[in-house]
């Protein structure tokens, strides 16, 4: 079983990686495999809610946006970093996301997910809040921790120190791993999820 780790900062080696790194070491101690995808630095387009990914199956800007798209079927679980800005998440992840989740949800329905942000002080709620709405609006079981997902720090080396962090983060990969094992073992007795619903859409205004 694989776990898909998406990196939205920036800084490829910063602060959101050493939380992602903690992770990873659990969910690698654990059985798993794990790949961490650096969003990057270059500009990255928001949805303009074009629909074109009806048609096409991914998305009509194509970038990393559609990589990623191409090989979402290739993981079992999701787990998303960012740093915290202005109380939210990055704005490069956020339009990131969007694309992924409106294009690809549907490779990603059904699978485990978290998310873990990173701040130097304060904001970690609200942007943790934020990261969480990708996954409960796509049908995805939202693992938990022993707190919310939340590193402190300035620098890795600070992040590395805030040992209540650290081991969030390791209970997280310990509770990711305990769930995709039960998936696997129930799978293995014929345990099938039940069959999805028509899905209905109930405007708040009608003509």
């Amino acid at each position: 079983m694989k776990v898909l780790l998406i990196n939205g900062s920036p800084h490829a080696n910063g602060c959101t990686a050493a939380a992602l790194a903690e992770l990873c070491g659990t969910l690698e101690l654990c059985g798993l495999e794990t790949e961490v995808y650096h969003i990057g630095t270059r500009p990255i387009s928001g949805c303009i809610a074009c629909h074109a990914c009806a048609k096409l199956g991914k998305c009509a800007v194509d970038d990393g946006v559609n990589t990623l798209i191409a090989r979402l079927d290739e993981f079992d679980a999701l787990v998303v970093g960012s740093p915290v800005y202005y109380a939210g998440p990055a704005g490069q992840l956020c339009a990131f996301l969007d694309r992924l989740f409106y294009a690809g949800g549907a490779h990603l329905a059904g699978k485990p997910a978290a998310c873990v942000v990173s701040c130097r002080r304060g904001g970690a709620s609200a942007a943790f809040d934020r990261l969480n709405k990708y996954f409960t609006i796509n049908s995805m079981p939202v693992i938990s921790s022993q707190y919310w997902n939340q590193v402190h720090g300035s620098t890795p080396e600070q992040v590395r120190k805030d040992l209540e962090g650290m081991q969030t983060m390791r209970t997280l990969g310990k509770n990711m791993s305990l769930w995709l094992q039960n998936q696997a073992c129930g799978r293995q007795m014929g345990v099938t999820p039940a069959a999805a619903e028509v899905r209905r859409r109930t405007d708040f205004i009608r003509d």
